[in-house]
């Protein structure tokens, strides 16, 4: 909060700068709440940001605009002109949030979480040492710079391997490599565009992904809640449909209130933390391990600001400029948890980009989402798949095309269709695997098995309404699998990359709920209950 001391009430927000795929408005909106909530506090408030198209760079947002790119330089001949107390570098994604170091280079103030704290979460020694400290387990991970440092760490670690660079955004050039072949595709990509930074390279842990929003004021935290995937991990969260409240036993409920309360308090946060975890059983039983923390705002922020009731970006505003969370009105160590279900499901727009496959991973492909709310949980995710425009046909054909490890899973997803009385097509190992459940099921031949009837005719003939295609990655744009799934978008045919996914879409269909009987929810007077659970 301002004294009477201060005499300079400048502060400078640095926005999200052009959005592409993977870094949407939810940072544009997160630079607007922190302008307003800025400006409430009587502070003059300049934000840098080169997007028209966006509400930070509307004239009346902020008092001054600077339609700069963000780059050290031209935001450097910002402030010398603004000469501002801080600047604001947490709300404008990973295209703000690269600058907080060479800002503190500079002399430069950064409001909120420090540049170092910045680089602790992201540098991956100085994480995992902090991670041992604590007694919070992750995924085994190295870093590397070339190529033949990427083989020896995917052998030491063992495939598959989760690769990315490190700060990104939005999952960008990030996959999962399941063998040699992989690790040198990925590596010649992004060695072809130079690094200076190096590729992390984790051990993929296949289990249930949860994610966590904390507000921090460096000595006490709030969490407005946990979401739960509804895919596993090696889906990007923007990709993945998100429940809130998520399900989980209380004993990994309360390892994630206490984790993130000592990991957003052990890295210095003043604002924002989102900590994405994954829940996995190694045989012993279900255990908590982190994947990453970001001391930023995240795309969540809007969906729980708004199903939650906590205004998290004025409240993390807040914090940044020393004021305390236990004055905010909301308590503090508490883990807020509603009565009623909200469903944030993504929307695509596949049949906008060419020759791009649909086939959902870690690098984000989404350009929206919707909010589905209910009373129960399987009524919110039926109003959020509505919403994003699944299709709910009661009768057709579906078509199933799973890749080798998810065989295993194919009957009983392959039951729920056949019991609601669709007919059941394959390709030739997923329709061996049915008939062996009891189900009748029509074999369907590759391209290259029969050019003239096959896979590809199938879905020309208007037979088919559900795709369900795991196969391939899909890196190679003629690839058999991304052909059929690019004729699925051009045929305007619902195309499912994930078994999660099918399965909740097959329950939404059993459901009882339509269009006509889905309930109408008034947003402003839901009703959200706090809970101690023991965290001080």
């Amino acid at each position: 909060m301002p004294t009477d001391k201060e005499s300079n009430k400048n502060i400078v927000v640095l926005g999200s700068g052009p959005i592409r795929i993977g870094q949407g408005i939810e940072f544009d909106y997160a630079s607007v709440q922190c302008v307003q909530s800025l400006k409430k506090l009587g502070y003059n408030v300049a934000i840098i940001n080169n997007n028209p198209e966006t509400v930070s760079t509307d004239f009346d947002t902020a008092d001054r605009l600077y339609f700069e790119p963000l780059t050290p330089v031209d935001v450097m001949n910002v402030l010398e002109v603004e000469k501002p107390l801080g600047v604001v570098v947490a709300f404008g994604g990973g295209t703000a949030i690269k600058l907080a170091k060479y800002l503190d280079s500079q002399g430069v103030h950064i409001l909120g979480t420090s540049a170092d704290a910045i680089d602790l979460a992201e540098d991956r020694e100085r994480f995992e040492e902090l991670c041992d400290r604590l007694n919070i387990k992750r995924p085994k991970g190295l870093t590397v710079f070339t190529e033949a440092e990427a083989l020896e760490a995917a052998a030491r670690i063992t495939y598959p391997v989760l690769m990315r660079p490190s700060y990104v955004l939005g999952g960008q050039n990030m996959i999962i490599a399941r063998n040699n072949a992989d690790v040198k595709e990925y590596m010649k990509i992004i060695l072809r565009g130079g690094i200076e930074n190096p590729v992390l390279i984790d051990k993929y842990m296949e289990g249930k992904e949860l994610e966590v929003d904390c507000i921090c004021d460096g000595q006490e935290v709030l969490i407005p809640g946990i979401m739960e995937h509804i895919e596993r991990t090696g889906i990007h969260s923007g990709d993945s449909i998100a429940v809130y409240p998520g399900t989980f036993t209380a004993e990994i409920e309360e390892k994630i209130i206490r984790q993130s309360t000592d990991l957003a308090l052990a890295l210095g946060t003043k604002g924002l933390t989102n900590i994405q975890y994954l829940v996995y059983d190694d045989g012993s039983g279900p255990d908590l391990y982190i994947i990453e923390a970001n001391p930023r705002s995240s795309r969540t922020v809007p969906y729980l600001s708004k199903v939650s009731g906590v205004p998290m970006i004025e409240f993390a505003t807040r914090a940044m400029l020393g004021e305390k969370i236990r004055d905010m009105g909301f308590g503090t160590g508490l883990y807020r948890k509603p009565n009623y279900f909200a469903v944030k499901v993504p929307v695509f727009s596949f049949e906008k980009l060419m020759d791009v496959d649909t086939h959902l991973g870690p690098e984000m492909k989404s350009t929206g989402e919707v909010l589905g709310i209910a009373a129960t949980r399987e009524e919110a995710i039926f109003k959020g798949m509505a919403a994003a425009g699944w299709k709910f046909h009661k009768a057709g054909g579906v078509l199933f095309s799973v890749r080798q490890s998810d065989l295993p899973e194919l009957p009983e997803l392959a039951r729920k269709f056949h019991k609601l009385g669709f007919t059941l097509y394959a390709t030739s190992g997923n329709a061996t695997t049915i008939e062996r459940s009891g189900m009748p099921v029509t074999h369907v031949a590759k391209v290259h098995e029969d050019y003239k009837d096959n896979v590809m005719t199938l879905l020309e003939s208007g037979k088919v309404v559900y795709v369900i295609s795991t196969s391939a990655k899909g890196r190679d744009p003629v690839a058999e699998s991304v052909r059929l799934r690019r004729l699925a978008v051009e045929r305007d045919i619902d195309c499912l990359t994930a078994i999660d996914t099918a399965n909740v879409l097959a329950d939404c269909l059993a459901s009882p709920y339509s269009l006509e009987n889905a309930s109408l929810v008034d947003i402003n007077h839901l009703c959200v209950r706090p809970l101690a659970a023991g965290v001080k």
